[in-house]
């Protein structure tokens, strides 16, 4: 019987960065709990972490943007906007990377 071993180190790829600043996002959104439509936000945040969306990059698209509509309609803390444009910056990333071959 052969037993496999957890890998000693892992590599960082965009994807590990992208998988950062989603919960980056949802750690600033309980944060800061309480603003009009932060539960809405929360719900959508993770739908966009389930597995379904993972596998599905280009929902995961649609619900970045239907959550940056949120937060602007919402009149959200600036700190979660910024959150919202770094999980952008991050998904825009691992395209590329999936473009060039690195992300198979």
């Amino acid at each position: 019987m052969v037993f496999f071993k957890e890998p000693a180190g892992y590599e960082k790829t965009a994807l590990s960065d992208l998988q950062g600043s989603w919960k980056l996002l949802r750690d600033t959104v309980v944060d800061e709990f309480g603003f009009k439509d932060s539960d809405k936000m929360l719900f959508h945040i993770d739908e966009a972490l389930s597995w379904e969306c993972v596998r599905d990059l280009s929902r995961m698209q649609t619900i970045i943007l239907l959550i940056y509509n949120i937060a602007k309609q919402s009149s959200a803390p600036q700190s979660v906007i910024e959150c919202i444009e770094g999980v952008k910056y991050n998904y825009d990333s691992v395209l590329e990377a999936i473009k060039d071959g690195k992300v198979p």
